[in-house]
């Protein structure tokens, strides 16, 4: 399995699973499935409302390409980097430094989505009218995942993103909330210097130190955060890093 290595926000390199490239496919073909269904069953509505001269309704024109247009766009923005192929097929997007992608990161790829999948296709095929070199466009697409060295098409070099196989890594958006006792004390008041990336993917890290027994790991992060805030803890690693993550619960809800 391609893993690449990625800087978090301490400056620790941590693995994320590329995505394989019969995944990100067959993710592909369930979204053009699922934009062909739409595509089907507006033409019969369509007809069934206006005719078959519906066509020359421009408004209804415009409002039927739309969502088929934006697919890709409004799902990866509104559902974390994930239309419903990719989540079917549990696969993402990222930016390429570890992060969540900015808007302006997820409409770069759509914009070359265009280039490198046309989304029109669906449309293209109900009509009976696909241009000969749809088929250029498709596999030239095809061909960039396949021959980059992160299985990356030419909407993920330029926007900076890239795919990964969500089930080979805990999700670092999972939510950092941690249930405490009402009792409980927090000890460091520094961790609110840490950004709320920093929090998400000590979330992360906490869980791989956990799963992997990869104490080393979280030594070297422990070390990196006291030194970066200044604090002093006989704590072991990963109970100083736990106890971070309950004093930014701690303070964030005060």
């Amino acid at each position: 399995m391609l893993v690449v290595k990625l800087d978090t926000g301490f400056n620790i390199e941590v693995d994320f699973a590329i995505t394989p490239f019969h995944k990100r496919f067959f993710a592909w073909c369930i979204d053009l499935a699922v934009v062909y269904s739409y595509v089907q069953f507006g033409i019969l509505l369509l007809n069934a409302i206006f005719g078959n001269e519906w066509i020359q309704v421009r408004w209804a024109e415009v409002l039927f390409f739309l969502p088929p247009l934006l697919y890709h766009l409004l799902c990866e923005v509104f559902f974390n980097g994930q239309s419903l192929g990719k989540k079917a097929m549990h696969i993402k997007v990222i930016s390429a430094d570890g992060g969540h992608p900015s808007l302006s990161q997820y409409l770069i790829r759509w914009v070359f989505r265009l280039a490198d999948f046309p989304t029109w296709i669906p449309a293209a095929i109900a009509f009976r009218e696909l241009p000969y070199w749809c088929a250029v466009l498709v596999f030239s697409g095809l061909a960039c995942v396949l021959m980059t060295r992160h299985s990356q098409r030419i909407g993920d070099l330029v926007a900076g993103t890239m795919l990964i196989n969500t089930r080979n890594r805990t999700s670092w958006e999972d939510t950092v909330f941690t249930e405490l006792e009402d009792s409980y004390q927090a000890r460091f008041p520094q961790v609110m210097q840490l950004s709320d990336k920093d929090i998400n993917t000590l979330k992360s890290i906490i869980e791989t130190v956990r799963r992997k027994s990869d104490y080393d790991l979280s030594m070297r992060i422990g070390d990196r955060i006291k030194s970066k805030l200044n604090i002093v803890s006989d704590q072991d690693s990963l109970e100083f890093l736990e106890t971070l993550l309950k004093d930014y619960n701690y303070y964030s809800t005060r």
